[in-house]
């Protein structure tokens, strides 16, 4: 019987104008399909992400829903946004994704890693690939009987195993990191385990296509058996080598680390470099396309009939049991808590992207079926589906353990000598020159237990198919970048702090959080938490540019700074940085600085005054202006006597007061000290002067309220950089006034 081809299609057309319709041309109909496919893929993104999905769903789910199993059901929109003849070009779009992203996985597996798997690790993978294997052989046997008669057996049997026992090693990496499980024992053997799972499934799916071949010659397999290993054999003794030499004269861009003043060059990792510029292209391009492709294969409605959706249900449960029975028996064995087994397996049944990919190669090669297909790819979604919210049901540790040792959760404190534990938060190398250079300036003259820094890299968890590099940062979370035995100098961020920790003798801890942007928040006060610190310090969400204008970055980290000052366990201050000491770390013994502190009254503005008192030392003399109070007894009041009493040989610091009756007058004040190099202020000041002067100034930034908006307004003509505090004892709500009323007189004071 004669089957007649679809004609070929033009690439580009004339134009509507010259009576030619775009969708009859190969390019114009493709990015009518790019589009549509990235806006179902979103939308659907966003109706699973309050269930924790990972994105690969929303792609699947997206591709099912544009093939016949949904909108394709009418033919007049399938021939036209999908005709036949445009298939090839769409076939060729996805399958370049899936080459990119195969690429991407073999680039991030680190074969290192499978020899440090441990017992417990191996025994769970061994056990989860050869249990569901066998289930997946049996199964075959009843589907060969019944909907899948006629198909080659040995290939059958192997691609139903493989698709039984494999799990999604870049998915379940995503899903570990948004429930915050990378860095416990699960998720480590979760892990280690997947790594081996997915080796053995490859290894066995190179086996599966030889076998599949056409060729009536059964050395046809065998050669191209030979041929594979010969090709991975090539490519680890000859091309791996040859990457090698290229890694080592490869550069991130010829980095200098001006944040520290040293010239460092930073080598970087080739296939991280190769990642960085690969992955969103992949990822957000050609990957949805690849989950079209295999929608338009997939019809819902090839299954009909109680035996074929009890063969649905039948596929589901086994493919369950065997890794529920597999996985929680020998986590048992090796005496993995009941619950932790019980996750494992959730864990280790995620299919995902990885075993839709075998199910299409099968489906191409004519081993499966459309029926027997659209069956395996439900029972991928199902399997990956339930992942997550079974998981959060049976375990989910707890990441804000107290700590019972916690004594000083604000800077003001009786005794300044005291160590100080400040966690600063930085998401990018713009903002640490100024972190380093504030911590220097806090550094004071060698205090008895001095500072110690938690530095803390906040790393946005995207939608990147790859979640890879991120795993291998994430459980350094708490732990040095650097270490003696293995030292890593591949990011500019790490020389930066290890220089100002030799410079400066400050004992530093850098840490990574890693999250989605709306869990964020949490680890970092979960981190402060547990790591007892005074103050946790954070960028603001906004840098100046060369001409003065403040410039927003990353609007996304405005909201996780809010929920920061709702819910951190410490103070917290927000730094602005307008080029704090330049952009090059200088010791504070070798530089002068002018620091100024505007007091008005209240918890908060107490904490930027006490900020200023613990790091002042004895040497240090000062001179005080005479004051007239109106309310000697008042807290405020007793507080400033406290501190003028502690400094009161400094020569370096003074008092000043300044009385005045209106905003205008207020301004004019504050203006006097505009050649500062940094503010000190409270976020909510109390007092009668920042109640009646201070209402009327725009708060554009909530969390800066009032004089933090003042102090960065375009009105106000200062490069200072501004350092706004919230003490923990007040814990206001954003946007609401101050409920301290002392009756005060402007105060102002001047470290220089």
């Amino acid at each position: 019987m004669a089957i007649a081809c679809p004609a070929a299609m033009k690439a580009t057309s004339n134009g509507v104008f010259q009576d030619d319709n775009p969708l009859d041309f190969s390019i114009p109909l493709a990015i009518l399909q790019i589009c549509l496919v990235i806006v179902v893929t979103c939308v659907l993104a966003v109706i699973l992400k309050p269930l924790r999905q990972p994105r690969v769903i929303a792609e699947i789910v997206g591709g099912i829903l544009l093939g016949p199993s949904a909108l394709g059901r009418s033919t007049a929109y399938l021939n036209k946004i999908f005709p036949a003849r445009s298939l090839t070009v769409l076939d060729t779009l996805a399958n370049l994704g899936l080459l990119f992203f195969l690429f991407l996985v073999g680039l991030e597996l680190y074969l290192n890693s499978l020899r440090r798997t441990g017992k417990k690790a191996l025994s769970i993978a061994l056990t989860g690939i050869t249990l569901p294997f066998a289930l997946g052989i049996g199964t075959s046997y009843a589907l060969r009987a019944t909907i899948s008669k006629g198909v080659d057996g040995p290939p059958f049997l192997i691609f139903m195993g493989v698709a039984f026992f494999i799990t999604a090693f870049p998915v379940l990496a995503r899903i570990l990191a948004e429930l915050k499980l990378l860095t416990t024992d699960v998720g480590r053997m979760a892990m280690s385990a997947t790594a081996v799972n997915d080796v053995a499934a490859w290894i066995l799916l190179a086996l599966a296509i030889a076998l599949s071949g056409t060729g009536k010659s059964p050395l046809v397999s065998l050669w191209a058996l030979l041929c594979g290993i010969v090709f991975v054999a090539g490519c680890a003794l000859i091309v791996r080598p040859i990457f090698k030499w290229m890694q080592q004269r490869c550069h991130e861009a010829e980095f200098i680390t001006d944040a520290i003043g040293i010239h460092a060059l930073v080598d970087g990792p080739f296939g991280s470099a190769l990642v960085e510029k690969l992955e969103d292209l992949v990822s957000g391009l050609f990957l949805p396309l690849y989950f079209v492709s295999s929608g338009l294969k997939t019809n819902v409605a090839t299954i009909q009939g109680a035996q074929s959706w009890g063969f649905l249900v039948l596929v589901i449960a086994t493919a369950c049991f065997g890794k529920i029975v597999g996985t929680v028996g020998v986590s048992m064995f090796c005496k993995v808590p009941f619950r932790e087994s019980l996750a494992l397996e959730f864990l280790m049944n995620t299919k995902g992207l990885v075993g839709l990919i075998v199910l299409n190669i099968g489906k191409d090669r004519k081993v499966l079926n459309d029926q027997t297909f659209a069956i395996m790819v439900l029972m991928a979604v199902f399997t990956t589906f339930i992942t997550t919210p079974l998981v959060m049901a049976v375990y989910k540790p707890d990441n804000r353990t107290a700590n019972s040792i916690y004594k000083h959760r604000t800077i003001k404190r009786n005794n300044p000598d005291t160590e100080l534990r400040i966690l600063a938060c930085f998401h990018s190398s713009r903002n640490i020159p100024s972190m380093i250079n504030l911590i220097e300036a806090s550094r004071g003259i060698e205090k008895k237990e001095g500072i110690c820094l938690y530095a803390m890299h906040l790393m946005e968890l995207s939608e990147r198919t790859s979640a890879i590099p991120m795993v291998h940062k994430a459980r350094k979370n708490g732990i040095p970048f650097w270490n003696k035995g293995k030292r890593s100098d591949s990011d500019q961020i790490v020389v930066a702090f290890e220089a100002f920790r030799q410079l400066s003798h400050v004992s530093i801890r850098p840490m990574t959080a890693i999250s989605a942007m709306h869990d964020l928040y949490d680890d970092i006060c979960g981190s402060a938490e547990r790591k007892g610190v005074a103050m946790i310090i954070l960028p603001f969400h906004k840098h100046q540019r060369i001409d003065g204008v403040m410039e927003m970055t990353r609007n996304e980290f405005r909201w996780v700074k809010k929920k920061v000052l709702e819910h951190a366990p410490c103070s917290v201050g927000i730094l602005v940085d307008r080029g704090l000491s330049g952009n090059t770390h200088v010791s504070a013994s070798n530089v002068s600085s002018t620091i100024t502190v505007l007091f008005f009254g209240g918890n908060d503005d107490h904490e930027a005054l006490a900020y200023v008192r613990f790091l002042q030392s004895s040497e240090f003399s000062e001179e005080i202006v005479n004051v007239d109070r109106d309310t000697p007894n008042s807290t405020d009041e007793i507080f400033l006597a406290e501190i003028k009493q502690k400094l009161s040989n400094s020569k370096s610091v003074r008092f000043e007061e300044r009385t005045v009756r209106n905003t205008s007058e207020t301004v004019d004040a504050i203006m006097e000290f505009n050649r500062s190099n940094l503010f000190l202020v409270g976020r909510m000041p109390g007092g009668r002067v920042a109640a009646e002067n201070m209402k009327n100034v725009k708060s554009e930034c909530q969390e800066l309220d009032p004089v933090g908006n003042l102090l960065i307004s375009p009105d106000f003509s200062t490069s200072a950089s501004v350092l706004v505090v919230q003490q923990y004892s007040s814990r206001p709500v954003l946007g609401s006034a101050s409920t301290t009323v002392a009756e005060l007189p402007h105060e102002r004071f001047e470290t220089v």
